[in-house]
């Protein structure tokens, strides 16, 4: 994989139609190789072949769209998002309530209702914005409680349905409020699994139902039972977490559910040292385990390289975006993807082409994909950037000239089209 530029002449703007089906995505240079043009049919890569100067030159041809020489990647994938919690696009909602887990539960509960949280417009907002940004697939936690029942789920596949294929999504139906302390919410699992959520959710078997294995025997129960995967938010760190991520892998292999079960963030495993997390990292991968993370600030970065090499598949998401958590976050993952190189401490080329990877290819499994990269097969998913290799995107996350997915122009310029 070339990490520099093969061509001396300068990138140009991406032109070509801005509705319809693309059927020739012309002069892009994949993963920063040489100048090649991406036929598609059907929202699928067909063919990815050398540039032709010649061929298709006239790109106002309806399906023909000139990328002008700019770097093409696949579109970047949110492995970790909570897409129906945001107000993104409201007035501003000034910071409250208290620290922590419990305290960001209990005020999220206590005002929700008020931003009309979880609504079809606010969840539009915030997925066109991850759009124009090239995200074009994403698995979102969607609270499920007592409160509100399975609506939340309701409502972002109708945000998603609303973007018309621009974005690609699997739920996650998620207990943000816990499990077992909540009675009846084991039921509603249940219920959004036979509904068609992809994924059940669980929350700090530990610190929130005080009652890991208890917590675990429900979900997998639910797993078994509807075929669907398990993705557990694991906060608690040191051999708390250690303890609870063996407890998954010991489940995991006795259901056979390999390769269905993800942690999403596991403080723990980035705190362990030396032979501690080598076994535990280990063990996740012949147990199929992955991970998801959100490059946090301050906690101890993952073992990338070695979970990798372990085949732990890690994928890079959002968290909230601008929600009652947390005024933070853009939706931006390829700007987050420059966090998680900058935390790893990633400077080498092959490193960060690594954190592009994690972003974008690497993550197909995590939306239940098969493929999901500039290859014949694939969705054709693309997004195009003034860059002069892939490091040089990583570094800098240059603003996206051009977004395709399900192969139609979804945003350019900073525009969304959808």
């Amino acid at each position: 994989m070339s990490t520099t530029t093969p061509s001396p002449a300068a990138p140009g703007p991406a032109t070509g139609p801005v509705t319809g089906p693309v059927t020739v995505l012309r002069d892009v240079r994949p993963w920063g190789g040489e100048r090649s043009d991406l036929h598609v049919a059907d929202g699928v890569i067909t063919a990815v072949v050398p540039h032709d100067a010649a061929a298709h030159a006239d790109s106002t041809a309806p399906g023909v769209v000139d990328g002008g020489g700019l770097l093409a990647l696949p579109g970047l994938v949110n492995a970790h998002a909570h897409v129906d919690k945001s107000w993104w696009g409201k007035p501003w909602v000034s910071y409250g309530g208290e620290p922590g887990t419990q305290g960001r539960i209990a005020h999220e509960r206590a005002h929700r209702d008020e931003l009309g949280i979880p609504g079809v417009d606010v969840t539009l907002a915030v997925l066109r914005e991850s759009v124009r940004t090239g995200t074009t697939a994403v698995r979102s936690h969607v609270d499920v409680d007592l409160g509100v029942g399975l609506r939340g789920i309701e409502v972002v596949r109708e945000a998603v349905a609303a973007l018309g294929g621009a974005v690609h999504a699997e739920i996650v139906a998620f207990p943000q409020d816990g499990v077992l302390r909540r009675p009846g919410v084991l039921d509603l699992l249940d219920q959004a699994a036979a509904a068609g959520a992809e994924h059940i959710g669980g929350l700090d078997p530990a610190s929130i139902d005080r009652d890991p294995v208890g917590q675990l025997d429900g979900l997998f129960a639910i797993a078994e039972r509807r075929g669907v995967g398990i993705d557990v938010h694991l906060h608690d760190g040191g051999e708390l977490g250690a303890f609870q991520i063996e407890l998954m892998i010991d489940r995991t292999l006795r259901s056979g559910l390999q390769g269905k079960v993800n942690v999403a963030h596991g403080f723990a495993v980035g705190q362990l040292a030396g032979s501690r997390q080598a076994d535990l990292v280990a063990a996740m991968g012949d147990a199929g385990i992955t991970m998801t993370t959100v490059a946090p600030i301050g906690a101890a970065p993952l073992p990338l390289h070695a979970l990798r090499a372990a085949g732990v598949a890690v994928g890079l998401g959002t968290d909230g975006i601008r929600d009652l958590w947390s005024p933070y976050g853009t939706g931006d993952l390829l700007t987050l993807t420059t966090q998680l190189a900058r935390l790893s401490g990633f400077r080498r080329d092959e490193d960060l082409v690594t954190a592009a990877r994690i972003a974008s290819a690497d993550a197909a499994r995590f939306v239940g994909r098969a493929t999901h990269d500039l290859v014949v097969g694939a969705p054709a998913d693309v997004v195009l950037v003034d860059a002069q290799n892939v490091p040089d995107a990583v570094v800098r996350a240059p603003r996206r000239a051009l977004v395709v997915a399900a192969g139609r122009v979804v945003a350019r310029d900073g525009e969304v089209l959808v």
